[in-house]
């Protein structure tokens, strides 16, 4: 499964009971009152734990959870950085 569907199928099972339909990798989180503030913090553990990354507190901002695309981004990202790192 892609990171892009991975985050999507949470974010549905989170917060929008399960339903899928509308739902895509540009849809603006926020802006569409699919998730707040709160539920970006939410979705940063989720991250964490099934991505197997650390989001650093700079990068909890509104600019890397507006969309699935750039929740995505931020994932691979992540991961590469955790590469060199290591």
């Amino acid at each position: 499964m892609s990171t892009q569907q991975s985050i999507i199928n949470y974010i549905a099972g989170v917060w929008l009971d399960g339903d899928t339909e509308g739902l895509d990798a540009q849809v603006p989180l926020a802006e569409l009152n699919i998730i707040d503030s709160a539920g970006i913090f939410d979705l940063v553990h989720y991250m964490q734990d099934d991505f197997r990354i650390t989001v650093p507190l700079q990068e909890i901002s509104p600019a890397n959870f507006r969309t699935v695309d750039t929740m995505a981004a931020l994932v691979e990202r992540l991961r590469r950085e955790g590469e060199t790192v290591r």
